[in-house]
């Protein structure tokens, strides 16, 4: 008896491979990929059916099961069409007409589901369902295609279907890579990579829509109303023998097998990726489906770090293939670089004369945020006098007047008072003027009108700074950031402004905690506090001002990223400013480029760390458990909630390495970021990391541990070869020679640089030793 012949390869992929059919309805034609399983005719219903209901959001077929008609195309007949039934079974390249029976109703629908899809965004944005800010580095939440609101991916599950499918115009001109970087292709491409503008949407200021009775998912529509959610993917390797969740076919690899849902842990094959259904669930759930805990997840990452503890130290690892997340200010930390244009607050004709000089004169006043001018006329541009409000001590009102009536002139409304002069201005409009003078001088008056006494000498601020309200340095944790001036020095400052009414009482104490750790601090590596004011709506905070901040030094260079000698430089005193903070047994806890102030737009600046909104008290041997920080520079251990002390910051400083020698984070963009952070998986590509030192990359790696016992502490950070370099330390006694401080070098090292330069056959700069002479060197 013969056997029968083996089936060829060839005939057996084509029995597993998917199928390329085309869907078309009257003008519009998609062409779907169908897997071998499902190539039945009930299914070609399915997939008919939801092609409508993509091209016609708007309208509702009753029937639509059973009133769709599908025929197959077959020019090779005198039919044309064959119309297909039950036992028929779609085939690879087949062209599907999809027809709507006559008898089929078709009615406007009342509901319009969002069409979400994943988004990542440069801007901070807030989710238009809860108010709330849209937290992370990519991937933050979803936006609808439709009308273009942003959402968080668990308010998805609650949104109703009113989407007005009116989408705004945004701007093109923003991209999560700077040009110089260009794009290359990514997972976040198809999971809406481009970034949009921001959206200050609170939940009172809803779309009309909104307003009219809604209908919510799930009520009266059947399945027809269930959220479409799509699923966020990062690439993720298994430890684990996997199988994908799509086809239920093995995850083949050692690593990067696979996508795994962040959200629902739902796994499968990149080119399973376009067909799995957006029905992501929202929650964590196991290979099998089932719903899994967060404390069993946490199990599974604390053994992964134990196992972690037992590796040895890694090495460089290879190039990724995949796109790093380019170096930018976080959403946390914005900094405004454009300046706001100043408007008018008020202008108008004044008399006045000064305690000098009695004579009455009248001009044309104007009023805006940062002096007053008096003009010759309206349309004149000379001016007789400008008082720049930096320079306003005091504004007295008709009851508070030290300047007697002059005889024959009526009596003047109220008094500007400077340093030098009392301007007595006179006007019908006095009243007026007196409150709006008021108001430019303190443009952040609360409505009580009262401050709080925080401050020994007076408790308003505006009788000793003036804040530029349209002049903003920034935006940390609590609050704007806003350029001032000490009225009697003239001293420029930056004013940190806190809204009360918008922080719960948790973020109000976190902010009392920065005060009272930065008014307990005195090193030239911490940002100065001069003071703080409180009203009944207002917290202000005085520090005093600096250039700029080491991310915009970063990303102003011209290649985006530092030379190793001047990331050494600012390192070097990073550490120092850490190990003062350590001995007082304070971690900062939110160290980032955004957080270390450079004094000048020198290329070897000094160096401030600010913003202790995050700062904590921790003895030698003490763990915290909180979580604190921005994300992208959180070690594992915060992230994991299995306790953290100092060296936690150790860690902000590795990634803050990594950024100024690379320009980017050490994240790749595909896979989850705390994954990556947890497992230290981080990479070297070739393109910069060929042109920088490997006792670089080794300080890198003893940071990067996620062994808190593994990672180095600051006097190892400042012992490492690395930080040990002569060209360093040359620069370092320049530097503390400009500021007449010695504070980053010690004395007992220049016999040891002498030997070195002995060796090496160099000239040792002698101006450089310390001298016994100089008091600043003591």
């Amino acid at each position: 008896m013969n056997a029968a012949p083996p089936s060829s390869p060839t005939s057996l992929t084509s029995l597993t491979a998917p199928a390329l059919v085309q869907f078309q309805l009257g003008l519009f034609r998609e062409v779907v990929r169908v897997s071998a399983a499902n190539l039945t005719y009930r299914h070609a219903k399915r997939l008919a059916a939801e092609i409508i209901e993509r091209k016609a959001p708007d309208c509702s077929v009753v029937g639509v099961g059973e009133k769709i008609l599908l025929f197959r195309h077959q020019a090779s007949t005198e039919q044309l069409l064959q119309r297909l039934s039950d036992h028929d079974e779609l085939r690879d390249g087949d062209l599907i007409e999809v027809i709507i029976a006559g008898s089929a109703t078709v009615t406007e629908m009342r509901t319009r589901p969002h069409t979400l899809v994943v988004q990542s965004y440069r801007t901070p944005t807030f989710c238009h369902h809860c108010g709330e800010m849209l937290w992370g580095l990519v991937r933050q939440g979803l936006k609808c295609d439709g009308c273009g609101l942003d959402f968080h991916k668990r308010c998805a599950f609650q949104l109703p279907n009113d989407c007005s499918r009116a989408r705004r115009q945004v701007s093109t001109s923003l991209s999560l890579f700077p040009p110089r970087r260009p794009r290359t292709h990514s997972l976040s491409n198809q999971a809406g990579g481009s970034l949009e503008e921001i959206s200050m949407s609170k939940p009172s200021s809803r779309p009309p829509s909104w307003a009219d009775p809604p209908v919510w998912l799930g009520v009266g529509y059947g399945g027809r109303s269930k959220p479409q959610v799509p699923h966020t993917f990062h690439i993720h390797s298994y430890t684990k023998p996997t199988v994908c969740q799509y086809c239920h076919r093995l995850l083949k690899g050692l690593f990067r097998q696979g996508l795994q849902c962040s959200d629902c842990r739902f796994n499968c094959h990149r080119r399973c990726e376009p067909l799995v259904p957006r029905d992501c669930p929202g929650e964590k759930r196991g290979v099998n489906g089932e719903d899994i805990s967060d404390d069993e997840m946490s199990t599974d990452r604390d053994s992964l770090v134990e196992t972690k503890e037992e590796q040895p130290p890694r090495e460089a690892m290879s190039p990724c293939f995949s796109t790093y997340i380019p170096l930018m200010r976080l959403v946390q930390s914005v900094h405004h670089t454009k300046r706001r244009a100043g408007g008018v607050l008020r202008e108008g004709w004044l008399l006045h004369h000064t305690d000098t000089d009695t004579l009455r004169k009248r001009h044309y006043w104007i009023l805006d945020g940062k002096s007053i001018t008096l003009y010759q006329n309206e349309s004149s541009t000379k001016y007789y006098k400008e008082i720049p409000l930096s320079e306003v001590l005091e504004v007295r009102g008709s009851t508070q007047l030290s300047m007697s009536t002059l005889p024959g002139n009526s009596a003047h409304s109220f008094e500007v008072v400077t340093a030098s002069l009392v301007y007595c201005v006179a006007g019908e409009d006095g009243p007026v003027w007196e409150g709006a003078i008021r108001q430019a001088l303190m443009p952040m008056q609360s409505s009580g009108g009262h401050s709080e006494e925080t401050q020994g000498e007076t408790d308003d601020v505006s009788l000793v700074y003036q804040i530029f309200t349209d002049d903003v340095l920034g935006s940390g944790q609590f609050g704007v950031v806003y350029r001032g001036t000490h009225r009697k020095s003239g001293r420029p400052v930056a004013i940190k402004v806190i809204d009360k009414t918008r922080f719960p009482n948790k973020q109000e104490r976190q902010l009392r905690n920065e005060v009272s750790i930065l008014q307990s601090l005195s090193h030239p590596g911490v940002v100065l506090l001069e003071g703080m004011f409180e009203t009944i709506e207002y917290v202000f905070v005085v520090m005093e001002k600096l250039h700029g901040d080491m991310l915009e030094m970063i990303l102003s260079s011209e290649k985006g990223r530092l030379p190793e000698r001047n990331t050494r430089f600012l390192v070097t005193q990073i550490l120092e400013a850490l190990r003062y903070l350590h001995f007082k047994h304070i971690a900062h806890c939110d160290l980032k480029p955004e957080n270390v102030l450079l004094a000048s737009a020198d290329p070897f600046p000094r160096v401030k760390l600010c913003d202790f909104g995050f700062a904590r008290i921790i003895g030698e041997k003490s763990f915290r458990r909180s979580v604190v920080g921005t994300p992208a520079y959180l070690a594992p251990e915060v992230i994991s909630s299995s306790g953290y002390n100092r060296s936690l910051d150790m860690w902000s400083v590795g990634v803050i390495m990594y950024v100024s020698l690379s320009g980017t984070f050490p994240f790749n963009e595909d896979e989850d970021i705390k994954q990556q952070i947890t497992n230290a998986a981080f990479m070297y590509p070739r393109q910069p990391w060929a042109s920088i030192s490997l006792e670089a990359v080794s300080l890198i790696n003893n940071l990067l541990q996620v062994s808190v016992r593994r990672r180095f502490s600051v006097g190892k950070a400042l012992g490492h070869h690395w930080l040990q370099n002569f060209q360093l330390w040359c620069d370092l006694r320049e530097f503390e020679q400009r500021m007449g401080c010695r504070y980053l070098t010690h004395q007992h090292d220049e016999e040891r640089w002498q030997r070195y330069t002995q060796e090496k056959g160099l000239d040792f700069p002698s101006h450089l030793c310390w001298d016994p002479n100089n008091d600043h060197d003591m």
